[in-house]
């Protein structure tokens, strides 16, 4: 018997620390990945560790009809922390329902079915989800996909404007698209959806599942915008890897009554998770320090003039566009120099490390990626 789904590496992980992953063999790895952002105050710290420890002594189950305080807690502290208007939070398990929740919520608030999403978008693999994602290649073993899916180029606003009509439930954007390569929008872009979306009535739906928790330079990639949705998903890195979702919605979306439910939405081990990693991400200020990190590696990676095409991102969300096939480079990186990154398509090494890395972090990750450039 073994799993089926992932291809798995040859690496055996055995434990993590800060922006370090350990293998069975003792081998240490500079995490740089981070498993697709979701340890955002490194691995295994101190406060989140003790909060879980804490919540799984007292009580580690009960469903949402339940109140319970740490649940509450979060419910307070998202509503706090989410772009203004976004009080009514909505808990799941991973971004892929966040994102399923969010079309299901604005089609039930517009009465209306039809979803705009974007080229080279992803927003995850569950069937409602995966019918607003891309790339064929995570489709088409399925289909047929829900119906209702508009595709337009994305930080186009002419052809959004040309999309966005009188039957048009929500779109749904990504401030910087991760799988797509690590594209950021630029501001115009996100005002100009938020225009257009008001003036057809219908929602506008930010992913931040990537981008959100602090990991651009800013709690929410949206702020830089000063552009508010209508609607905000969010998973990753918001309880430290722990499988934890969030839909944070405005009031005339909560208001509409959706008929929706999950047997495990917010449980209370998960909510002691993501209740510390706020906690950390508030107090620490590590939007802040991401930003300034991901400054220091840009420039590291620019001084070193390596063979590369382009560096682009914003905070500590960071492309890498390179000459040669990107996954090549990732197992040199991991097994010759014990670093750990990511692809964001063919040519792109994508960077989502702990948001507590430091300059002697990013100096050796420059270092590891000079040595297998050549």
């Amino acid at each position: 018997m073994s799993g089926f789904v992932f291809s798995e590496k040859p690496i055996g992980i055995e434990r993590g620390e800060g922006a370090y992953l350990y293998a069975e063999d003792g081998t240490e790895y500079l995490d740089f990945g981070a498993s697709y952002a979701v340890t955002p105050v490194g691995h295994c710290h101190p406060n989140v560790v003790d909060a879980v420890k804490s919540q799984v002594e007292e009580l580690m189950y009960v469903q949402a009809s339940y109140p319970v305080a740490g649940r509450t807690e979060l419910y307070e502290k998202l509503a706090t922390v989410s772009p203004p208007g976004l009080d009514n939070v909505w808990l799941c398990n991973s971004g892929t329902e966040a994102n399923e929740a969010a079309i299901k919520f604005a089609r039930n608030a517009t009465g209306r079915s039809k979803i705009v999403a974007t080229r080279r978008g992803f927003h995850g693999r569950t069937l409602g989800a995966l019918s607003m994602t891309w790339k064929d290649k995570y489709k088409e073993p399925f289909e047929p996909l829900v119906d209702g899916v508009e595709f337009v180029s994305y930080g186009d606003g002419e052809e959004l404007a040309d999309a966005v009509d009188e039957e048009t439930a929500a779109v749904f954007l990504e401030p910087i698209q991760g799988e797509g390569g690590i594209h950021p929008a630029d501001a115009t872009y996100l005002r100009r959806a938020r225009e257009l979306t008001e003036e057809a009535g219908a929602a506008l739906v930010f992913d931040e599942i990537q981008t959100g928790v602090g990991r651009t330079g800013t709690l929410w990639a949206c702020e830089r915008a000063e552009v508010d949705p209508d609607i905000l998903t969010t998973a990753k890195g918001i309880a430290s890897g722990l499988p934890l979702g969030a839909t944070v919605c405005a009031d005339w979306i909560a208001d509409a009554d959706p008929e929706h439910g999950s047997t495990f939405s917010g449980g209370p081990v998960v909510c002691a998770a993501a209740n510390a990693t706020l906690d950390l991400l508030v107090e620490e200020d590590l939007p802040t320090h991401a930003a300034d990190i991901g400054d220091y590696l840009v420039e590291s990676i620019d001084v070193a003039n390596l063979p590369i095409r382009e560096v682009r991102g914003r905070g500590l969300m960071i492309g890498i566009e390179v000459k040669r096939g990107a996954n090549r480079l990732l197992r040199d990186l991991a097994l010759e120099e014990q670093v750990l990154a990511l692809p964001a398509g063919r040519t792109v090494l994508r960077l989502l490390p702990p948001l507590t890395i430091d300059e002697s972090h990013a100096d050796q990750f420059v270092e590891s990626l000079e040595a297998v450039l050549g």
